[in-house]
């Protein structure tokens, strides 16, 4: 019984970052090795954490960020800019892509004709993929393509989360909130669904990144408690674990990986914000999970 104590007691990932609880509603989660950036939601905020938190960008009214990801190759921060069903927060047609450097300076902002509603991006060298949360469209930026374009079919989704590129680069594998995980094909564009080792859809997955050839996902669908889980794709559907039994989270959303430890935004505020709390006592806090080199939890 002390022995099965002391495993969970290790399981249970450390917090390296409180953010300040005045940031009510915090989303996105990203590091460049040394700073890990957040997105604060409502004032429309980026923060950069080292020994401390600053903000480095506020965001043109109208925009609010969610999800973010570290482009390591370019030197960016690419931003899923939106405006979330939140009290508070006016109505708009289209959202944007937005890139800020290191300083928080502008690079790039886009959204293409259609109506856009952002909630989430994935950066790699071969593009950076940005989710449509109300429609499940999927829409890349391509190096020497101009332009966001769709990489999966009109009505293949509903509500798109998080992306991870395969190992191979030739799919794209995407966790749809009501659908489950579908890998999109980035030469046909058809996306094929793949059911867990029970048969059923994995919903309810928010965040979404790739450790070599595992995939970790953020559960936070309500059904159970919130989770972390791991799979692999294979022939016919994926392959799911938990990442560590008897890890407690609250209120998670988005995570990244830096090569080494997985990174976690918790006690994100949406809970509270569904409710109508304008202030909060306690701030969102961003965890730390060590993982082994075959991607497990240590």
């Amino acid at each position: 019984m002390i022995l099965a104590l002391v495993a969970a007691a290790a399981l249970q990932p450390q917090a390296i970052r409180t953010i300040d609880p005045r940031h009510r509603l915090v989303e996105g989660v990203a590091t460049d090795g040394s700073t890990i950036f957040v997105s604060s939601v409502l004032d429309r905020e980026i923060l950069a954490c080292a020994k401390s938190c600053r903000t480095i960008a506020t965001l043109p009214v109208g925009l609010h960020p969610l999800g973010i990801a570290w482009d390591w190759g370019r030197g960016l921060l690419w931003i899923a800019a939106d405006c979330p069903d939140v009290a508070g927060i006016a109505k708009c047609e289209r959202g944007a892509l937005i890139a800020i450097n290191r300083n928080g300076k502008l690079r790039a902002r886009l959204a293409p004709a259609a109506a856009f509603h952002p909630g989430d991006v994935s950066a790699t060298q071969s593009g950076i993929f940005v989710s449509d949360s109300q429609n499940g469209r999927i829409w890349a930026l391509m190096p020497r393509r101009p332009g966001l374009r769709a990489v999966n079919r009109a009505n293949d989704g509903k509500s798109a989360q998080g992306t991870a590129l395969t190992p191979s680069g030739t799919a794209l594998i995407i966790a749809d909130y009501s659908l489950g995980i579908g890998s999109v094909d980035l030469k046909t564009r058809v996306t094929t669904w793949l059911p867990h080792q029970e048969g059923r859809p994995l919903r309810g997955i928010d965040g979404l990144v790739r450790c070599r050839d595992h995939y970790l996902g953020v559960y936070n669908g309500g059904a159970i408690p919130a989770r972390i889980w791991s799979f692999e794709v294979r022939s016919g559907g994926i392959v799911r674990s938990e990442l560590a039994q008897g890890m407690k989270l609250i209120d998670p959303t988005q995570i990244a990986f830096d090569g080494k430890r997985l990174l976690l935004v918790s006690d994100s505020g949406w809970e509270g914000v569904g409710k109508g709390e304008a202030t909060r006592s306690a701030g969102a806090q961003i965890l730390a999970i060590p993982l082994a080199r075959d991607c497990r939890a240590i």
